[in-house]
C-alpha cells in the first residue's frame, strides 16, 4: 500500500480561509460507506440521519495559543516555537528554525515574562524547552500566544473562538478537533431532544496533525501519540449503548482514535487516560464505531487513509472528485462529510 495511492488533485481556491458566518451552514456529503453511494446535503440537516437512540461522541479539546514567538537570548534571532505537549514545565515543542537552538540554548518571550531552555534536541525540528516563568502558564499564552493555525490557511482568523469548537472544555490541544466546528448550541440542543445521547471524550491534537506521511509504504509511517481521557460514566453508556447493538456516531477522526484505541485494547470500552498513536489506514478492522462525520482531508494524510479505512480508497477518493467538482471548501475550516449507512436514501 503506497502513500502516494491517497493522492489527489486540489486547486487551492478550495482550500476554506476563513470560517463561514454561520457554523452549520457548510455543505454536508453523506457517503455511504459499503456502497459508495453518495447525496448532498447541508449540516444544519445532519438531524435528519441521526435517530433515537444513536450516540454521538464528540472530542471536548480546547485549542490553546500554543503557537508563540520569541527571540534566542544569545543571538536576537527570531525562534517560532508551536507547544505540543509535555508537564511540569517541560514541554515537546516545534521550533522555526530549529537549526538555530540546540541544548543549552535561551528563548526569550514577551520581554522576559516567559523564558524556555533547551533541554533535549530531537529530529524533525523537535526540541524539548523548559519553560521558566512566575505565576501561571495559560494566562501567560494567552497574552503572548496566537492560535496554532495550519500552514495553508493564510487569513488571519478575526474571532479567534472560531477555531474552537462550542463545545470545547480541556485546554491542551495544538489543533481544533475541525469535524466539530460545524455544530452549533442550537444544534446539539435539537440532537439531545430527538432522543439522541451525546458523549464527551477527550484527545489532545498534537504533532500527527501537521505532519504529512513522507515514507512511501503507508505502513512504514510512525503515528506521533496523543494524549487521550476517558471517564468512567461515558464508557459505561458506550458499553451499554454497544449491548443494545445501537448506533455510535465519531465526531471526528481524533474521537474515532480515541474509542478504536480502547476498545482494541479491551473488547470493550473502559476509563483511561493515555496516550495512542494508533493508525488507522485500510484493513483496519473498527470495533468502536458505526459512523464518522469528518472533514475533507489533506492529501496523502494519515485522516485521508483513516476514513478510506471506513468506507473503501475508491469511494473516497470518488467523494473527494465530487467534492471538487461542486465546489466544496477542503480542510479545517471547510465542509464536512458523514460516513455511515445512507442507502436506505436512493429512492
Amino acid at each position: 500500500m503506497k502513500t502516494d495511492d491517497f493522492d489527489y488533485k486540489l486547486d487551492e481556491k478550495l482550500i476554506a480561509q476563513t470560517p463561514l458566518k454561520n457554523r452549520d451552514d457548510s455543505k454536508l456529503m453523506l457517503v455511504d460507506k459499503k456502497t459508495g453511494f453518495f447525496k448532498h446535503e447541508q449540516f444544519k440537516n445532519i438531524l435528519s440521519y441521526l435517530n433515537k437512540g444513536d450516540v454521538l461522541v464528540l472530542n471536548n479539546t480546547r485549542v490553546i495559543p500554543a503557537r508563540i514567538i520569541g527571540e534566542k537570548e544569545s543571538t536576537k534571532a527570531v525562534i517560532e516555537i508551536l507547544i505540543l505537549k509535555g508537564k511540569e514545565n517541560k514541554y515537546k515543542c516545534l521550533v522555526k528554525p530549529a537549526r538555530r537552538i540546540k541544548v543549552g540554548d535561551i528563548i526569550i518571550f514577551g520581554n522576559g515574562k516567559l523564558k524556555a531552555k533547551c533541554i533535549k534536541q530531537e529530529e524533525e525540528g523537535i526540541r524539548i524547552l523548559e519553560f521558566i516563568y512566575q505565576g501561571i502558564l495559560l494566562e501567560i499564552l494567552e497574552e503572548l500566544g496566537t492560535m496554532p493555525l495550519p500552514p495553508y490557511i493564510h487569513e488571519k482568523l478575526k474571532d479567534q473562538e472560531r477555531y474552537q469548537t462550542v463545545y470545547s472544555k480541556v485546554n491542551g490541544s495544538s489543533a481544533a478537533p475541525t469535524a466539530g466546528l460545524h455544530f452549533t448550541e442550537k444544534l446539539l440542543t435539537e440532537i439531545k431532544e430527538k432522543g439522541i445521547e451525546i458523549l464527551y471524550v477527550t484527545l489532545h491534537v498534537g504533532l500527527g496533525t501537521f505532519r504529512p506521511v513522507k515514507v512511501e509504504d503507508v505502513k512504514k509511517h510512525q503515528m506521533h501519540s496523543e494524549y487521550y481521557e476517558i471517564s468512567k460514566e461515558v464508557a459505561d453508556k458506550l458499553n451499554k449503548a454497544k449491548k443494545e447493538h445501537r448506533k455510535i456516531i465519531s465526531v471526528g477522526t481524533t474521537t474515532t482514535r480515541v474509542l478504536e484505541t480502547i476498545m482494541h485494547k479491551y473488547n470493550g470500552f473502559k476509563p483511561e487516560k493515555g496516550y495512542t498513536d494508533i493508525f488507522i489506514y485500510p484493513g483496519f478492522k473498527f470495533k468502536a464505531i458505526d459512523a464518522l462525520i469528518t472533514n475533507f482531508h489533506l492529501p496523502k494524510s494519515t485522516l485521508v487513509m483513516l476514513v478510506s479505512a471506513l468506507a473503501g480508497k475508491e469511494n473516497i477518493l470518488k467523494a473527494y472528485e465530487i467534492a471538487i467538482q461542486n465546489n466544496y471548501r477542503f480542510f479545517s475550516f471547510g465542509d464536512s462529510m458523514m460516513i455511515g449507512d445512507f442507502t436506505h436514501d436512493k429512492n
